[in-house]
């Protein structure tokens, strides 16, 4: 007998920062139930698709997802009742054509993620395969390179710090995954005893990053290297640096502004600051170096510095293929972030990914920052052979979830398991 939709429900919890989402529980004709829960973002890209909230002022200051919860359990349940749940893209494409608008701004891509989401986990269990396998299919053993967000800024630290959002370590150099992590570890204590040294706050923003006040942007990158050499491992051939510039927050009018440093500068004026910096730090990787809409600045960035760092394009992107085709075309980056809430379905985020690595691109599976401990994007990375995936820092159950549930993975697969750092060797 054929695995079904029996029910839909949903509920609202509340994320890692204290603002209401939604949890959606799929049960199916042999009563088995399974989960998913939505994350938010606060860097957020102009032409993600659209999430719904109710807007009372009375309820989490207009934050609420009562109507979400109702479109899941009313239109939404209707809809995909008795559908297998095995057939994944046909209720993906179900969810898009009920909304019927082009940023799912109906239904909201929140409810219509939390039903996707839910419902692949209902295929798996039915299948009695990992989510990863479900997804991925049986070849699915590659563990991504973790790169850890451990100082804070921009708008995941209310702009107390760093103008940069997000600055990272990226232990490549690992020989497998759980050691990436343990390595990981180490730097955010040696980091941490650091700044304790300088008499600096060890508070932590949205991420588990720490979040001081500096007076460059170029501090975090001293300290992260410090903490390295600290731990004792080797920068640049152990453990790279990785930064999230969000660099569509950064400009207001036309120029960027690092508030940090007192200075405005044009779009080629921030590509060279971007070559100072890696030619200063080994750098890996720069996700969203330039403004959303900046396609031509794009292309300058990937002429000047492609073939030196893995260039990630998030808010530019959006996990939509649409967007991505384009960049492909334009050439103007090399790899893309990847979030299942920018999309609104698991089929659509699959299909961002295989456009991109049709093209030679890499990908990074993402979190946000506001979270939840559902661990989802860990089987995703796996599943579509992800080269690179961040959570945050090695802190706050939010965070770990999806490191924790990776090292599962990689135990599960065991002599089957690789690392895509490996691959650097």
């Amino acid at each position: 007998m054929t695995t079904t939709i029996e029910d839909l429900k949903a509920r609202e919890i509340l994320d890692s920062r204290g603002q209401p989402t939604i949890e959606v529980i799929c049960t199916t004709n042999y009563g088995h139930t399974a989960t998913a829960s939505v994350p938010a973002g606060a860097s957020t890209g102009g032409h993600e698709a659209a999430e719904l909230r109710d807007n009372d002022p009375k309820r989490f200051d207009g934050r609420g997802v009562l109507s979400v919860i109702a479109a899941v359990q009313g239109e939404i349940r209707e809809a995909l009742a008795g559908m297998p749940v095995a057939e994944q893209r046909a209720i993906d494409d179900r969810l898009v054509n009920l909304d019927g608008t082009d940023n799912k701004s109906r239904l909201g891509a929140n409810a219509i993620l939390g039903v996707s989401m839910a419902v692949a986990r209902a295929g798996a269990r039915a299948a009695e395969v990992p989510l990863y396998r479900y997804l991925g299919g049986d070849d699915s053993h590659r563990l991504p390179i973790p790169s850890f967000n451990v100082l804070n800024g921009g708008a995941h630290a209310a702009w107390q710090g760093a103008d940069f959002q997000e600055y990272m370590a990226m232990p490549h150099g690992a020989a497998h995954f759980s050691d990436a992590l343990r390595w990981a570890t180490d730097i955010y204590r040696r980091l941490k005893d650091m700044l304790k040294e300088q008499g600096i706050g060890t508070g932590v923003g949205d991420e588990g990053g720490f979040a001081p006040t500096v007076q460059s942007n170029r501090q975090p990158l001293d300290w992260l290297l410090g903490a390295i050499e600290n731990a004792g491992l080797r920068p640049g051939r152990d453990v790279s640096l990785a930064f999230d510039a969000a660099a569509s927050e950064l400009r207001p009018d036309h120029d960027y502004e690092l508030s940090a440093e007192g200075r405005s500068l044009t779009a080629d004026e921030l590509i060279e600051y971007y070559e100072d910096l890696a030619a200063d730090y080994p750098i890996r990787l720069l996700e969203d170096g330039l403004h959303e809409d900046d396609w031509a600045g794009w292309q300058r960035l990937n002429r000047q510095l492609g073939d030196r760092l893995t260039l990630v394009g998030d808010d530019i992107f959006v996990t939509q293929s649409a967007y991505i085709e384009r960049g492909i075309h334009l050439k103007c980056a090399n790899a893309v972030l990847i979030k299942l809430n920018q999309v609104g379905t698991v089929s659509e985020t699959v299909d961002a990914v295989g456009l991109a690595h049709s093209a030679g691109w890499e990908t990074m599976v993402s979190h946000r920052s506001g979270e939840t401990t559902d661990d989802f994007i860990a089987d995703l990375a796996v599943a579509v052979g992800s080269r690179y995936i961040k959570s945050g820092a090695p802190a706050r159950g939010e965070r770990v979830a999806k490191y924790n549930r990776l090292m599962a993975i990689e135990a599960e697969l065991g002599a089957r398991a690789t690392f895509a750092g490996g691959e650097d060797q």
